[in-house]
Parts: C-alpha cells; sequence; structure tokens
C-alpha cells in the first residue's frame, strides 16, 4: 500500500520498503495514508470556487481561461469541469496529490489530450482545435515537460535550434539564439558543448531557453524542481521570476514542492481527483491550515 510522506517541503508518495526523502531539507514529521489525504483533499470541496472567483484572482483581465472543461486519454475522462483564468503576466501553480490532474490541464491546454466538452480560450478566441504546434507558433504557448525532453549528444546551439524549428528560415533560428546566448552566459560558454555533459541546473536552463525560441508569451511549467539538486533549484525559479517580472510572461506552473511552487507564484490553485477545490493568492493558501496539513507539512 502506498504512504504518503510529510514534511516540511510538501507531501509525497513513497513505498514502504523505499528509504524515506524529502527535498534535501527537514525531516519526517508524520507518515498518513494515501487514503487519508484524499478524503481530507475533498473536504475542500465545500468552498470550491466559482468562476467569477477565478477571474477576480485574474483581475477580470485572463489572458488564458478554461471553462468546464471534461478532458483525458482516449475514453478516460481526468478533468471532470475544469475552470481556470490567468492574466497576462501573471503565474499560476497547481498542487494536489498525484493523480489530481495537475499535468492534464497543462496537457490539456497544449493540445495532448482529448477534450470531451468545455472551452479553452485565449485573448477569447478558442483554441482547442490547434495543433500542439499551433499552439507554440499561432497562440504563442510554450511547454517545458516534465522530463529531461535534451538532446544529450547534440550540442546546446544545435539543442536551442531545435526550440525554432517553427521559424521562418535557419537564418532567423540561429539569430534568435544568438538573442538568448546574450542573455544567458552560462549557456554560451557551453554553447559547443555536447548538452549531456550539462549540469542538472544547466539542463533545466536549456530546457527554458529553447521554449522561448518561439517568443511565446504562455509558458506551461511542469515541476520545473523535479530531479535537481536543492543548490539548483533556487535558480531555476530565479530566472522563471525574471521572464514573468521583466518580459511579462504569464506562467501555469505545476510543481511537486508546493511550498516553493506558492511562494513563487501570484495564484495558487488546489486541485483533487480531477477537480477544482480550493483557489487563491499563493501566499493566502500558505497559511490556510488545511493546505498546511496536506500539502506543506504543517
Amino acid at each position: 500500500m502506498p504512504i504518503w510522506v510529510r514534511t516540511n517541503g510538501g507531501t509525497r508518495m513513497k513505498d514502504k520498503l523505499k528509504k524515506i526523502r524529502g527535498y534535501g531539507v527537514g525531516s519526517v514529521d508524520t507518515i498518513i495514508s494515501a487514503e487519508e489525504v484524499d478524503n481530507a483533499a475533498k473536504q475542500l470541496f465545500d468552498n470550491a470556487p466559482s468562476h467569477d472567483d477565478l477571474l477576480q484572482l485574474a483581475h477580470n483581465e485572463a489572458l488564458l481561461e478554461i471553462r468546464g472543461l471534461y478532458a483525458g486519454y482516449g475514453k478516460m475522462e481526468i478533468l471532470h469541469g475544469i475552470d481556470l483564468a490567468v492574466g497576462k503576466g501573471q503565474s499560476l501553480c497547481l498542487i494536489g496529490p498525484n493523480g489530481a490532474g495537475k499535468s492534464t490541464i497543462l496537457h490539456s491546454i497544449y493540445g495532448f489530450t482529448n477534450i470531451m466538452s468545455g472551452s479553452i480560450t485565449k485573448d477569447g478566441q478558442s483554441i482547442n482545435s490547434l495543433s500542439p504546434s499551433q499552439k507554440l507558433a499561432q497562440a504563442g504557448i510554450a511547454y517545458i515537460l516534465q522530463d529531461s525532453s535534451i538532446f544529450p549528444q547534440m550540442t546546446v546551439f544545435e539543442n536551442l535550434l531545435m526550440g525554432g524549428f517553427l521559424k521562418n528560415s535557419p537564418t532567423e533560428a540561429a539569430q534568435t539564439v544568438d538573442q538568448i546566448l546574450d542573455k544567458y552566459p552560462r549557456l554560451a560558454q557551453r554553447h559547443q558543448q555536447l548538452a549531456g555533459n550539462l549540469s542538472g541546473g544547466e539542463r533545466r536552463l536549456l530546457e527554458i531557453s529553447r521554449a522561448l525560441m518561439m517568443q511565446p508569451d504562455i509558458l506551461l511549467v511542469d515541476e520545473p524542481s523535479i530531479g535537481l539538486e536543492p543548490r539548483y533549484i533556487d535558480s531555476v525559479f530565479d530566472i522563471l521570476n525574471e521572464l514573468q517580472q521583466t518580459e511579462g510572461k504569464t506562467i501555469i506552473m505545476v510543481e511537486q514542492n508546493a511550498k516553493k511552487g506558492l511562494e513563487f507564484a501570484d495564484i495558487g490553485y488546489v486541485l483533487v481527483s480531477g477537480k477544482l477545490a480550493l483557489a487563491g493568492l499563493g501566499n493566502e493558501l500558505l497559511e490556510q491550515d488545511t493546505v498546511g496539513k496536506l500539502f506543506l507539512g504543517g
């Protein structure tokens, strides 16, 4: 039977036979079953937000909006009537137990799921029927995958070029690579090195930079801290913060370290069993007792 481990970094499911680990800091205080977490989280539905509540959090000017989304994979429905609203230049972090549908929301926005009903709009225009390539090239939405997506046998420069495959010409793509290398000297110093030789933090920087090749205004970021040593996590969040604050990027994030994600994000959503249970400002959710007990280890 799986167990959930509550630490001061978040709540994680581990196998009983494996050594329990956190996020590199803190200690294990309490062990509770996955069923207990799920049952307690479902009680949050008593305060489930309305769509008007979500629009208010987006200052009533949603850049990207979801209404009544039912979606999944094949015939399996994962999301059950999800709403979402995020404004230009805002950051939104999705938290919740494993299997709550967090990554499925990102997949649905980008076109990786079967949308059964509901709408996804950007700037008031439906993007339901756009392919992932069209989402990137036409709608300005880029996806930074959870798993390592670099090409290890290609150089840093070549990896960045791959991010510009939808550019009008190879020359235009190369010019954009040069702009990115000017922005990130760490990558510029290693532009002729094989990407497989980079550190974990440098690989994540490369993945983020490659997503910027098409100049998107919305970044879908799936688990930015996963697999990183603690010393690299802060630098990754610093990069995302700079993209939001100085370039006005809108960021929709799923983050395993709920505390870190809510500290970063303007808005936080709590998902349970494919439904939205709670929403609020990130710093306010950090202070809520129920959220703290279930996801923040306090």
